[in-house]
């Protein structure tokens, strides 16, 4: 029954819908400037125009382009396959098994080129939901879970059907640098005057397809300040349990995208308004129930918004800190009250908090270590001592952990002249230094309790020393 269901869902008749018109408008009438293009794209573009293929750069880089924004990213795709477009250049991967592309370099810039796709129809076949069992149908056949997830995506087509398979109209823009056009299937030109995000073809096919097209729709919706179009919103809610279905790894890129597009207080807010953003990142429900645990996480999450928008970089590892630290923080302090000493308080309810969220997102494990670091540094970061001062001050997550600090002193879980001492003590020479040092040496010892000396009691006298006929 589930066969057919899919055959149904992915029948010639269902694809031809969503198949669109070609349109072409000129790039330059519609705000594009080929001259503010890189280098790198350009040279993409027209090497694989020079050997015979079609070439275009395509998705959010047009998108934006057409915003007035500027992109952050360049792809293009082509009818080139990957193994011809590997030779084209010098240095050029292919990467990936599900999405098999191929990635140009220039330095640290990387282009990515993907071959159109063509639209899953009627040769989707359901394997047993492992994407290895995928392998043998990759290059004949749409592979796709029981639910209707694509697992390979590897088959090629034409321009019109790469275009009918991308998620969202205002997404799926061609732009011809050596001919400044613009090529539109989908009405994504009239979507993105309209300021409106609407999904290609049926929506509760294409989430089924792809089940992280939920979140990007928070994503786009936060990221471009448009309006979901009804007929994209409506089944968003009755499908956000196939998220289950996805992948940890793929998910947690998915939210690390979500959360570092400059608007994550406002992805954080639709994924709400959308009911996503339960099970997400389990027990981030719990931190946001809280007054203090909410507090801290839009502190961080704002942060975070303003660094991207004034040009910074906003790093993963810090952020996730930030978000899972109301749970670290409440186990620690239960567990001290339980008596584990501070220091192994803190290790333990580390672990115990990513070894719940690993069931649900597969965080990287050099990203879950610094998180560590950072966490485990904030004890520290009380003993104001030479020996853990300097200590201190040297470790590379040292700048990492004291944003955090300040991030807990701005929410009152830590003190604020402990954080105007750090920035100090940075700031100073190293005379300063031990000013500060002897400083907090004497508060210290302020704070500590005094004893009461206790009096010393003469020693009773024995009888001889009281008799004199002794001496």
């Amino acid at each position: 029954m589930i066969r057919k269901l899919i055959t149904r869902l992915f029948s010639p008749k269902a694809q031809a819908k969503s198949l669109g018109k070609r349109v072409e408008a000129a790039g330059a009438g519609l705000g594009i400037d080929p001259a503010r293009l890189p280098n790198s794209a350009l040279t993409v573009v027209r090497n694989l125009q020079q050997a015979g293929f079609e070439a275009y750069i395509v998705g959010g880089a047009v998108r934006d382009m057409l915003l007035g924004l500027k992109p952050k990213d360049f792809d293009v795709a082509t009818n080139a396959t990957p193994e011809q477009v590997k030779p084209l250049f010098r240095r050029a991967l292919l990467i990936g098994r599900r999405f098999r592309i191929v990635h140009v370099m220039f330095g640290r810039e990387v282009i990515e080129v993907s071959t159109f796709r063509a639209n899953p129809d009627a040769q989707g076949q359901a394997v047993d939901g492992d994407e290895r069992s995928a392998d043998k149908l990759a290059g004949r056949h749409h592979a796709v879970d029981a639910h209707g997830r694509l697992l390979r995506d590897n088959v090629w087509g034409s321009q019109d059907e790469d275009a009918a398979r991308r998620d969202f109209t205002v997404n799926a823009l061609y732009y011809d640098p050596t001919r400044d056009v613009v090529v539109d299937y989908h009405h994504g030109l009239r979507d993105l005057k309209a300021r409106t995000l609407r999904m290609i073809g049926e929506p509760s096919r294409r989430y089924r397809e792809d089940p992280v097209r939920l979140l990007r729709v928070a994503r786009f919706a936060a990221k471009l300040g448009f309006d979901i179009a009804p007929g994209t919103l409506h089944p968003i809610a009755a499908h956000s349990e196939l998220l289950r279905n996805v992948p940890s790894a793929r998910l947690f890129d998915e939210t690390i995208k979500l959360l570092q597009t400059g608007h994550a207080l406002a992805s954080l807010d639709n994924l709400r308004r959308l009911g996503l953003h339960k099970g997400l990142l389990p027990l981030i429900d719990l931190a946001l129930s809280q007054p203090r645990g909410e507090a801290f996480v839009m502190a961080a999450l704002g942060d975070t918004d303003a660094r991207i928008g004034a040009g910074k970089t906003a790093s993963p590892s810090f952020l996730f800190a930030c978000l899972l630290w109301p749970q670290v923080g409440q186990r620690w302090a239960e567990l001290q009250a339980e008596g584990v000493p501070q220091i192994a308080a803190l290790d333990q309810a580390a672990d115990e908090v990513l070894a719940a969220q690993a069931e649900r997102l597969a965080i990287q494990r050099r990203i879950s270590t610094d998180m560590r670091e950072i966490w485990a540094l904030q004890p520290r970061l009380g003993r104001r001592t030479a020996r853990y001062a300097h200590a201190a001050l040297a470790h590379p997550r040292f700048r990492a952990a004291f944003d955090f600090l300040l991030l807990r002193a701005r929410t009152g879980e830590a003190a604020e002249e402990l954080a105007r001492w750090w920035q100090d003590f940075q700031d100073a020479d190293e005379a300063g230094r031990e000013a500060l040092l002897e400083q907090a040496a004497r508060g210290a010892d302020a704070e500590a309790p005094k004893k009461r000396r206790r009096r010393r009691r003469k020693p009773a006298a024995t009888a001889d020393a009281a008799d004199p006929a002794q001496d």
